[in-house]
């Protein structure tokens, strides 16, 4: 990896002002910037609205959210409307390095590239938790599976005195939320933006829908008309994924364990099957639960060859990727990093 830093007096004594894969992509993130400004009239409202007044002045908040050009356009609106921001992505394959470059570029702290190693993961997180020379602690967490909330919990918990509040963005991050809520653990008011109409209902699922068949085919550049393809788990996610790739010619088999989300697949024509039969017919597998373990080594050694194995939920723990490293990592070759 060709990573791209710059040096200075951000936070700790070791803290940089930006890492990017490469710094020198920002030009073209900047013209794709501007492309989804076009396509984010909510933020650009936002912007006209309250840029002159700055209603962030004084906010301090941490990003742990995928870096791509939408986030881009978001980081930057917060920055309009006052705050100083930082930023470092939620997941360690998702990041626009073009993205991350122009944020960078614009002298707006962001530590992310893709394929990331979990160190380097961590390590990103952990440089957005200080502001500038003086060292101020983050006041605002805006979080995207819960990860930068939990480091704070672990690593640096009275700094909670100072926080504001959390927003959660996903899934995942919302449930984790609810259990720290239960043990009673949960120091400061969350806002469960997942759980909003506009964010489960259309991006949940129409967004996966525009992103399934997408991703998989920039990954693996395959034809999925005539293939058979198993979604993982019915609901707002595996709505979309399954209505993607239906869209794109596959026949398409649902497995879910909710006979509400089950019988809905149904209606909807999709053959509705368990994990342990329908893998052995799978051309194409995507998980949609968040979920552990809902590929597990019984299913690896079920699949054809060539099967193609995704997840589209939060984190990769729905595929038993220690069991298949343990037993087949020798065999691993990376195709596209």
């Amino acid at each position: 990896m060709k990573a791209t830093f710059s040096q200075g007096t951000y936070g700790n004594s070791t803290l940089l002002k930006y890492k990017v894969k490469d710094i020198t992509l920002a030009d073209w993130g900047r013209k794709e910037i501007k492309l989804a400004e076009a396509e984010m009239p909510g933020l650009m409202a936002l912007r006209e609205e309250f840029g002159k007044t700055k209603p962030l002045k004084g906010a301090r908040i941490a990003g742990c959210l995928h870096m791509t050009i939408q986030t881009a356009v978001l980081i930057e609106t917060l920055v309009e409307l006052g705050a100083d921001v930082t930023w470092s992505s939620c997941n360690i394959f998702s990041t626009q390095d073009h993205a991350a470059a122009a944020i960078a570029a614009a002298g707006i702290p962001v530590y992310a590239w893709k394929g990331q190693s979990e160190e380097d993961f961590m390590w990103c997180i952990d440089q957005t938790v200080f502001f500038g020379e003086k060292k101020e602690p983050l006041n605002m967490i805006l979080d995207d599976g819960g990860d930068l909330t939990q480091l704070i919990l672990d690593k640096y918990p009275k700094l909670y005195e100072g926080i504001k509040g959390i927003s959660e963005e996903t899934t995942t991050g919302v449930h984790r939320l609810y259990e720290l809520e239960k043990a009673g653990k949960l120091p400061v008011p969350c806002i469960n933006v997942n759980d909003s109409v506009t964010k489960s209902k259309f991006d949940n699922k129409y967004g996966c829908r525009e992103s399934c068949v997408d991703s998989i085919r920039r990954a693996t550049d395959v034809m999925m008309a005539g293939k058979v393809a198993v979604v993982a788990g019915y609901g707002d996610v595996g709505k979309g994924s399954a209505d993607s790739l239906k869209g794109a010619g596959a026949r398409v088999i649902v497995t879910e364990i909710d006979p509400i989300c089950a019988l809905q697949a149904a209606m909807e024509g999709f053959e509705v099957k368990k994990m342990d039969d329908a893998i052995k017919e799978a051309d194409i597998v995507v998980t949609t639960t968040g979920c552990k373990d809902i590929i597990n080594s019984k299913h690896f050694l079920a699949m054809k060859d060539k099967a193609i194995v995704c997840n589209i939920g939060h984190f990769d723990i729905e595929i038993d990727m220690a069991w298949l490293n343990k037993n087949y990592g020798h065999t691993k070759d990376t195709v596209k990093p």
